[in-house]
């Protein structure tokens, strides 16, 4: 998948195997290869190709319950039938191979079968019923990888379109390029995917159709789009929207398809422009030009094909084996529900005072990274009860974590926490404020962060530049910049200056 790479994805969270398993069973696409799977036989003939030959197209489609009024059964027959091969649902012999049944009862050469080869259940169709969730779930990433090789061809009208005198596809008329096209399709479900798990997009709602067409056509820097631009986003919509009709029955996607009345109303600029349009209006006007969201089985094929071409993309739970100092350098960065998510399930394995007293130990560290795993570390802290308590009093004295305890134990009402001293208080202050910063930059609350922590001290910006904290001048650089009383900020920016000078 030749996606366009993010340093790391945010963490999806995925149902289990079995449960992702069960939905690729029923998905009607790969339904339908295992029910033509178990109907292959002795029967059943296929081309060169391995394709079903014509003539049975009528009987597959009948075993997948259309009759001969649906005039779409055989096509959805070979559709079928096409991904039961490519997933090794079906084993095929090719006409010649000399075992492929065709004279055994004496019909190859009166009926012409030598021209056919046959088809058997093939060995992989066990794993259906008798193989572990991780079986099927395989099974549906290789009948995926032939819906998207399908989706990435043009559809027949631009075919036929495009076909020379000879009979012969002309590519060069036809403007396809199979790379490009593929390409482009990863790119799609690359950006649906980062919007479906971005925290911060639409995760718990569909995608319209214009805004995930846009954000493969628009640059991020452009303004107000062109004519010729607004074109390219409706040939883009028009594509995607061919594009998943097809992705629908795998289960990839959940789909709603352009309004074809729509369609019909207005020319290409002015669709893609109202298309634009569209996406900031009302549900019902953004739902006529297409919605797309991805599915958990969705979710999880798309991560696999990500992990495939190199992109960390995590998923919550995947380090519930892990050692706490891998944890906490993994969810600092995290959002922060993902973060807690995780958190949880990699406490729910382990006994709560040692796994308490390892997540401490993991927090500490002058390093860049360390006050967001010991903000990561208050976190998982915070639903512990009073059996956390022993592992909490034991790093009171510890002059990265103190501060850290007494406030645990302070917000449980414990008696005899005793209290920080002035270099704790601002050390901690500095702590806090360089883990918020790491974790969501310069927010509209951190400001008022600011002046909460330092309004209660008196000459606060005359003593903490002396503190002996590596974020030190960078956080006082940030207070400068945006604590919300002008005196303060005026104090903040001599006070990292010192602090700089300190340093050097």
């Amino acid at each position: 998948m030749s996606a366009e790479p993010h340093p790391t994805l945010p963490p999806v969270r995925l149902p289990s195997d079995a449960e992702l398993a069960r939905h690729a069973l029923v998905a009607p696409l790969f339904a339908r290869a295992v029910r033509l799977a178990r109907w292959a036989g002795p029967h059943t003939r296929v081309d060169a190709g391995g394709e079903l030959a014509a003539a049975q197209l009528p009987e597959a489609a009948a075993a997948l319950g259309f009759g001969p009024a649906d005039e779409e059964g055989p096509m959805l027959a070979s559709q079928a039938w096409r991904v039961a091969v490519d997933t090794g649902l079906v084993d095929v012999a090719d006409p010649g191979d000399g075992d492929n049944g065709a004279g055994d009862n004496g019909a190859g050469d009166e009926d012409g079968d030598e021209e056919f080869g046959t088809a058997v259940p093939g060995e992989d169709l066990a794993l259906v019923t008798g193989g572990a969730p991780g079986d099927v779930l395989g099974l549906w990433l290789a009948a995926l990888d032939t819906v998207l090789a399908d989706a990435a061809v043009p559809d027949l009208d631009d075919l036929v379109d495009a076909l020379d005198e000879g009979g012969e596809i002309d590519f060069d008329r036809l403007d396809w390029n199979p790379s490009r096209e593929a390409d482009f399709l990863d790119g799609v479900l690359a950006n649906l995917y980062l919007l479906t798990v971005s925290e911060h997009g639409a995760s718990d709602g569909p995608i319209p159709l214009p805004v995930l067409a846009a954000s493969m056509v628009i640059p991020e820097d452009m303004g107000e789009p062109t004519d010729a631009v607004l074109e390219q986003v409706s040939d883009a919509m028009m594509r995607l929207d061919d594009q998943f009709r097809q992705l629908e029955p795998i289960g990839l996607v959940e789909f709603r398809p352009v309004d074809e009345a729509l369609m019909a109303e207005a020319d290409d600029e002015e669709f893609a422009a109202a298309g634009s349009a569209a996406a900031e209006a009302d549900d019902e006007d953004v739902s006529r030009y297409g919605l797309v969201r991805l599915t958990p089985l969705g979710l999880y094929g798309i991560r696999a094909r990500l992990l495939e071409a190199g992109v960390t993309a995590p998923a919550v739970g995947e380090l519930a084996d892990k050692g706490a100092d891998a944890l906490l350098d993994a969810v600092s960065g995290y959002p922060e529900g993902a973060a807690q998510a995780e958190i949880e399930q990699w406490l729910s394995g382990r006994e709560l005072p040692d796994a308490v007293a390892e997540l401490l130990a993991a927090a500490r560290g002058a390093d860049e990274g360390g006050p967001l795993r010991r903000l990561r570390c208050q976190q998982a802290l915070a639903p512990a009860g009073p059996e956390a308590e022993q592992a909490v009093r034991a790093v009171l004295d510890d002059p990265e974590l103190g501060g850290l305890a007494r406030v645990w134990l302070s917000e449980r009402g414990v008696a005899d926490v005793p209290a920080p001293d002035g270099a704790m208080v601002f050390w901690l202050t500095v702590d806090t404020i360089a883990a918020q910063l790491a974790a969501d930059g310069e927010t509209a609350e951190l400001p008022l962060l600011m002046r909460s922590l330092t309004e209660h001290h008196t000459g606060f910006f005359d003593q903490v530049w002396r503190v002996n904290h590596p974020a030190t001048a960078y956080v006082l650089e940030a207070m400068g910049r945006m604590h919300p009383d002008k005196k303060a900020a005026k104090e903040a920016r001599k006070a990292a200056f010192k602090a700089r000078s300190r340093q050097t």
